[in-house]
């Protein structure tokens, strides 16, 4: 789950981690209010949204009056902003600003005293531990600066047991080329910043830029944090957050379903319980000559009637010129599937596109009688390579 900038900043400060502060706005006399209260002359407005690169595409403007915050909010809120990270990337539709963040100057004078890093801690699934990325390239693109000057980014690994140690910090901060008060002031502001990210559960946390101040202090300026879903369980605080008008509306809704849902380029809709056999699907669909148009799990207590919702959402995608069904009956039964297929063919109408359906498990007798007996355009397989095989004839 991934939160807006305000948010994340929020999360950050409730660990002691120094922010850039700001007040979110939705209309453009807040964002005047807001600065009526900001302790600075010079503000930025960013718009807030869930991708990066928002400066590129016109989302973040410099404000030094009150009717420079009029003129920025009332054109930032309400735009369709494309950045590099949007869907469909700068050639793509957009997002909708719905909301803004009033941010005060975290920059200290003399302005050419301070300087720029970049910071961000994930999980390297590779080598199962934590890493802090950081560089001194701060407010670039990450990517470029590994492209073309990969010396100038440095990874700490994190030893899942033992924790950050104190070398490490004391590393960090000697790589940034810091000394002095503002060594010290790094050395707090990572270890701050993991064990908010610890303990939040979090994904993913890039502070980038990371601003050493002309005074040094060592101040968080812009933020991306993703929580990891799977432990939204044991912070109700953070998932209050979500904000889903910055999700893709039928993943939400697939969701409320209880359907795990991904929308993919793609043009076979898959249908399988059990993400290792969906991955396994999707693979077949390519090896096929086809391109999965979606990752969709109905889990192991699939019913008739999730199957049908299921079914209603694959086919809201126009680019679907398939629909591979791939169940195995361990859990779920596959009679229970197949009367979902049936009742779902029935209930939706005129459904255009070929479905091939491919049952083994428990009751996969009575759900190809189900199926057989229908009298409905549904291929039927026994083995995964027939199903591939259908698939291409199909398409």
């Amino acid at each position: 789950m991934n939160l807006h900038e305000y948010q994340g900043k929020e999360l950050l400060k409730s660990f002691g981690v120094e922010i850039q502060e700001g007040v979110v706005a939705t209309t453009v006399e807040e964002a005047v209010a807001a600065y009526g209260q900001s302790k600075t002359d010079v503000c930025v407005i960013k718009a807030q949204i869930h991708a990066g690169g928002r400066g590129k595409g016109g989302g973040v403007k410099l404000a030094k009056s009150e009717a420079e915050v009029r003129e920025h909010a009332g054109n930032i809120l309400g735009m369709m902003l494309k950045t590099p990270q949007t869907p469909g990337g700068l050639d793509g539709p957009g997002k909708l600003v719905r909301k803004i963040l009033v941010a005060e100057d975290a920059f200290v004078a003399p302005y050419e005293n301070n300087k720029e890093y970049y910071v961000s801690i994930l999980m390297d699934r590779g080598r199962k531990q934590n890493v802090i990325i950081y560089s001194t390239q701060g407010g670039m693109d990450i990517e470029k600066v590994a492209e073309e000057t990969p010396h100038l980014v440095h990874k700490e690994y994190i030893h899942p047991t033992l924790g950050l140690q104190n070398f490490q910090l004391g590393k960090i901060a000697f790589n940034l080329g810091l000394s002095g008060a503002a060594y010290k002031a790094m050395r707090k502001f990572i270890n701050k910043l993991y064990k908010a990210f610890v303990e939040s559960d979090a994904s993913l946390f890039e502070i980038n830029p990371c601003l050493h101040t002309s005074d040094d202090r060592i101040v968080a300026v812009d933020c991306k944090v993703s929580i990891d879903d799977n432990a939204l369980f044991r912070h109700s605080n953070l998932a209050e957050l979500r904000d889903t008008d910055e999700e893709d509306p039928t993943e939400v809704e697939a969701k409320s379903y209880g359907l795990n849902y991904v929308n993919l380029d793609g043009n076979v809709g898959c249908m399988v319980n059990g993400a290792g056999l969906a991955m396994a699907t999707m693979d077949i669909i390519k090896l096929s000559g086809g391109e999965p148009a979606n990752f969709l799990d109905v889990g192991g207590t699939a019913d008739a009637a999730r199957v049908e919702q299921a079914f209603r959402i694959i086919l809201r995608d126009p680019a679907v010129k398939a629909i591979l069904i791939n169940i195995f009956g361990g859990i779920v039964r596959c009679d229970r599937v197949a009367q979902g297929v049936v009742d779902a063919y029935k209930n939706i109408g005129d459904i255009k596109v070929p479905i091939i359906v491919r049952l083994q498990g428990t009751n996969a007798d009575i759900a190809k009688t189900i199926i057989d007996e229908s009298g409905l355009e549904v291929h039927s397989a026994i083995l995964l390579q027939e199903a591939a095989d259908l698939v291409k004839k199909v398409l």
